[in-house]
């Protein structure tokens, strides 16, 4: 990884560490809130007795409404102080595991997922590592699995003013915690079509919802890539340092 891709994803975790007490202020905004409450519905609903793997669960806020239905969540994130945060809410009957884990490895994540779920880190990953993520990712679902994955569209006014795009068109947020530090934050808006071109190989019944602000895509795993090879060895399985039980 070069210097610059390293510094990037240490600013990426540094700032939601220090962000994690304030994480869900972000979804009190009167305007989303219709939004927030149809994805809660679609959630709650969808995973209906599915063994769920969720990528960058953050602070469990959307992990709560997969909760509803849901038999079972692996809930990862490389971030231990949102996963702090996310272990005191109430999951009801569903049981629901928190691992500190790179999504660019899920090391361990070995389970039959029948479910997966991606909520908010499509927009933080830098363009030219979107397909090893994907890949990944899908590598850890079974055969028609169920996938649902959301992020924020850039609506002006209500959205973060876009500071600047670099070289690879990835665009960034100077953002400011209630803590007056400041962070300049990778955040991507990709649009339709581009979501569609990187997921289409593995996708079938493929549906994109677009919001107010936000957009959702649900489909099922088209073949499962269990046993995928091509990673390196620490990213295919085994109990790694980058993936650890929080309890």
């Amino acid at each position: 990884m070069s210097t610059g891709k390293h510094q990037l994803n240490k600013n990426l975790i540094e700032y939601y560490a220090r962000r994690a007490t304030e994480y869900e202020i972000i979804y009190q905004k009167p305007e989303r809130q219709k939004d927030i409450q149809y994805l809660a519905g679609i959630l709650i609903a969808i995973f209906k007795e599915r063994d769920v793997l969720e990528v960058a669960c953050g602070t469990g806020f959307w992990t709560q409404f997969i909760a509803e239905s849901a038999n079972s969540i692996l809930a990862t994130d490389c971030n231990r102080e949102v996963i702090k945060v996310a272990k005191y809410k109430d999951y009801k009957s569903c049981k629901v595991s928190f691992w500190e884990s790179d999504a660019y490895s899920l090391s361990n994540a070995t389970g039959r997922f029948t479910g997966g779920f991606c909520g908010f880190w499509w927009s933080h990953l830098p363009k030219a590592r979107i397909q090893h993520f994907i890949k990944m990712f899908h590598s850890k679902l079974q055969e028609d699995a169920l996938v649902v994955m959301i992020d924020n569209k850039y609506v002006e006014g209500s959205s973060t003013p876009l500071s600047r795009t670099d070289d690879d068109g990835n665009t960034y947020q100077n953002r400011k915690l209630g803590d007056g530090s400041q962070y300049e934050v990778l955040k991507n808006f990709p649009g339709e079509e581009e979501i569609i071109t990187s997921i289409k190989d593995y996708s079938k019944n493929f549906q994109y919802i677009d919001l107010d602000y936000y957009w959702l895509v649900k489909y099922h795993v088209k073949k499962s890539l269990a046993g995928i090879t091509g990673f390196p060895p620490s990213a295919r399985g085994g109990q790694v340092a980058g993936m650890t039980s929080i309890t």
